[in-house]
């Protein structure tokens, strides 16, 4: 492997890149199944083997590989996703897993050594991370948050560690392609952040001259996204928004039976739980009891996962058509809904309204209004949300906005910040 690595540790994937024989970014690339993939999904699944009679031993996958695992298993393994949200947060301290803590940068150790492993190398010195404008959670603590990067880092062989604002890693690779001084407002999309950065690139030359004019985020994303389709559509189906009787009374299902579909995993847990017995009750005496029993199947047929795709399958077809169907039939559970583009991007106004605040806070710090901005650059799962583009056209014209390698545009700017003499001026 090259002397360095560019890694862009994302909430719903992970992109590794080095710089090729050629001078170009190139994402290391995986294999699953004869399915050859660059971005890898930032899960983890551990699980106990019994080989040796007086110890369990835990072994841990990552990616489609700890899918695999999780569908196998079921409750008898610990599957964990978007970890990456917990990274600044002080509340999270560490968890158990069969019997030992993890903190947080134990998670991100044991998920970067089964990429390594996957990729069929190991990791080079020196490593340029990006990060978030602003980290997932309530009161994110940054100081904290880049504490935890290091120590993962260093504990996976990295000795040379420098973090770029991952919008600041796209705009230098879309940089790439200017011809002529640009400033540029830079949106990048994941799954739990959005984060914006106003920067203006100068062409020398032999050089690209680089300022670093504002930088905004907000934690609403693609995960956002697919919340607010699992509450209209499945959370409804299963109960949420139908009543009961209670001693003579009228009242509401509790919205608390229906918190945990935002983390799909953390169904296989409710199965096991006092909510699921407290639904059997509710069923008898539901207005409504098909819709309860629905939600019991579902979780008897441990079916997150199954859920996840079909959320994600409808908000892909939601991009590119006026309709989607959401499909979902697992052990009796049968959900197939058309969803309309124009009620999703209803459903999604809050975020957009946050992610145009956002991007106000950006341009206030600048100190520019939108025609003094030459271009656009939208990265990230969500640009493909047409309501996400035409709230940028809207704004700053559609002539000025572009687009491109939407899932690794980050990953790439990093690898070729990597391979700069002064990586130090795109610090974070």
């Amino acid at each position: 492997m090259q002397n360095s690595i560019g890694l862009d540790f994302g909430t719903t994937n992970t992109v590794a890149t080095i710089i090729n024989a050629s001078g170009e970014a190139e994402a290391l690339n995986f294999n699953h199944e004869g399915e050859s993939f660059d971005a890898f999904r930032s899960v983890l699944c551990f699980w106990q083997t019994f080989d040796d009679p007086d110890a369990a031993h835990t072994r841990v996958e990552a990616g489609p590989w700890a899918i695999d695992e999780f569908l196998e298993l079921g409750g008898d393994c610990r599957f964990i996703q978007s970890f990456k949200t917990f990274a600044a947060s002080s509340l999270f301290t560490d968890t158990s897993i069969h019997g030992r803590r993890y903190k947080f940068e134990d998670l991100l150790a044991a998920f970067l050594r089964v990429v390594s492993r996957h990729a069929g190398a190991e990791f080079p010195k020196r490593v340029v991370v990006g990060r978030p404008v602003r980290f997932a959670g309530a009161a994110p603590d940054e100081a904290l948050a880049r504490t935890r990067y290091e120590a993962a880092l260093r504990a996976v062989g990295f000795e040379e560690i420098h973090h770029v604002y991952e919008p600041v890693a796209a705009a230098y690779f879309f940089a790439q392609r200017l011809n002529a001084d640009a400033t540029i407002l830079v949106a990048d999309f994941g799954g739990g952040t959005s984060d914006f950065s106003v920067v203006r690139f100068t062409r020398g030359a032999d050089s690209l001259g680089y300022m670093p004019l504002a930088h905004s985020g907000v934690g609403v994303a693609g995960d956002a996204f697919d919340c607010r389709i699992i509450d209209q559509v499945i959370a409804r189906a299963f109960g949420k928004g139908s009543e009961y009787m209670s001693w003579g009374k009228i009242l509401p299902v509790p919205n608390g039976y229906f918190t945990k579909f935002s983390r799909w995993n953390e169904l296989s847990v409710m199965r096991h739980s006092r909510d699921y017995r407290d639904l059997q009750q509710l069923e008898r005496t539901s207005l409504t009891p098909e819709k309860i029993r629905a939600f019991l199947n579902f979780l008897d047929a441990d079916a997150g996962y199954e859920m996840n795709r079909a959320v994600s399958a409808a908000k892909l077809q939601l991009s590119q058509a006026d309709s989607a169907t959401l499909s979902l039939h697992v052990a009796g559970v049968d959900i197939e809904r058309e969803i309309k583009r124009a009620d999703f991007e209803k459903w999604i106004a809050p975020e957009l309204e946050e992610i145009g605040t956002a991007v106000d806070r950006a341009l206030a710090q600048a100190g520019l209004k939108e025609g003094e901005i030459d271009r656009v650059f939208l990265t990230g799962g969500s640009s493909f949300v047409p309501a996400v583009r035409r709230q940028f056209e809207a704004r700053f014209g559609a002539e000025k906005i572009e687009t491109g390698d939407q899932l690794v545009s980050i990953a790439y700017g990093l690898a070729l910040i990597a391979k700069e003499e002064r990586v130090g001026r795109w610090a974070a």
